[in-house]
């Protein structure tokens, strides 16, 4: 099994254990029941970032490589592939930095810890 399939089953195993507690959680008869949302608003904005990351790694490396051999190929051609290349890495940064705001905006929705401790009655 490669290491790529390794993390991938791991990730997914995790996932599946912290979102089966969730679910079996009694209910709302406990003040703690409740806490478990905001759990789980924090695995999937650090899951959601990550992948973001990468994926956007991934095709600006790719982008890099493309618009390398094209200059390679046609040195004559390097000003026009220059300005295509910072037009496409402007668009694929826009993605993960989309994530990034949708995650803002989830973590805020996250109370304070002093509103925690209060309804768990510590």
């Amino acid at each position: 099994m490669s290491k790529r399939n390794v993390v991938a089953v791991s990730a997914f195993t995790l996932v599946s254990v912290f979102s089966s507690i969730a679910m079996a959680s009694d209910g709302g008869a406990s003040a703690s029941s409740g806490l478990w949302i905001y759990f789980g608003i924090a695995i999937a904005c650090g899951l959601a970032i990550g992948i973001a990351a990468f994926g956007t790694g991934l095709g600006m490396g790719n982008a890099i490589n493309g618009a390398m051999q094209g200059v390679s190929r046609n040195p004559e051609a390097g000003g026009r592939i220059f300005t295509m290349l910072i037009l496409g890495l402007a668009l694929i940064e826009s993605l993960c930095i989309y994530a990034l705001l949708v995650c803002f905006l989830m973590i805020f929705k996250i109370p304070a810890a002093e509103e925690i401790l209060k309804l768990l009655g510590a």
